[in-house]
């Protein structure tokens, strides 16, 4: 008996990575600037997200796109805390985002009248990494608690991010957690990987972090 492999997953990766690529160049003839938030649940990325947008929407209209299986905390969250225009994503239990699902968020959301739009992508760190949204870049947080080992559990994760920010560094002291070492192991999956160590409650680190977003910003544009 003949037997045919088919490839589905590339089809729908290669699929994926097209409209990816249509729909940064749609946001960049707008000028907006899109960033993919990454992480697992629990690492900080909407405190992060409110510490950030808090110390750069005097520069730049900035909109939100929270995406998760249920609920609209992070999303009310976000409006509360910063001002930002949010919208709630429901990814109906998908457990991350396509540049479809990207492409049809930004349509509801409207982003003509924003330069930054930043999409707080479902929490774990396996599914997102696989899909391009059609960002601009992606920046990705593992968290102190989450242990300094997780560049080498989690590859595809470090290998697809542009910024791993080390975060709840405030915590450190209570954990094994050795950061010279996550470093070395996110250099490992990634040497171009730009690292930042952040406290997004305590404000340490964000400033570095804000500033290197709007230095990218303005080379793009």
């Amino acid at each position: 008996m003949d037997y045919k492999i088919v490839e589905i997953k590339e089809d729908i990766l290669a699929e994926n990575e097209l409209k990816a690529q249509e729909l940064r160049k749609e946001l960049k003839d707008k000028h907006i600037y899109f960033i993919n938030v990454m992480a697992s649940p629990g690492s900080g990325k909407t405190t992060l997200l409110v510490n950030l947008i808090n110390k750069l929407k005097n520069k730049y209209r900035i909109g939100v796109m929270e995406a998760d299986i249920d609920s609209d905390v992070d999303a009310e969250r976000i409006s509360q805390l910063t001002g930002a225009k949010s919208i709630q994503i429901h990814t109906g239990g998908a457990c991350h985002l396509t540049s479809q699902m990207s492409k049809d968020s930004i349509e509801a959301f409207g982003v003509d009248e924003l330069d930054l739009v930043f999409l707080e992508n479902v929490g774990n760190l396996v599914c997102p990494a696989e899909f391009d949204t059609g960002s601009n870049i992606n920046m990705m947080l593992l968290s102190v608690p989450e242990g300094d080992d997780k560049p080498l559990k989690y590859p595809l994760m470090f290998q697809v991010s542009n910024i791993a920010v080390i975060s709840k560094l405030d915590v450190a002291p209570i954990f094994d957690f050795d950061v010279d070492r996550c470093k070395k192991n996110i250099k490992m999956r990634n040497p171009n990987a730009e690292i930042f160590e952040v406290s997004a409650l305590n404000d340490i680190g964000v400033d570095k972090l804000a500033t290197y977003i709007d230095k990218l910003i303005k080379e793009a544009f």
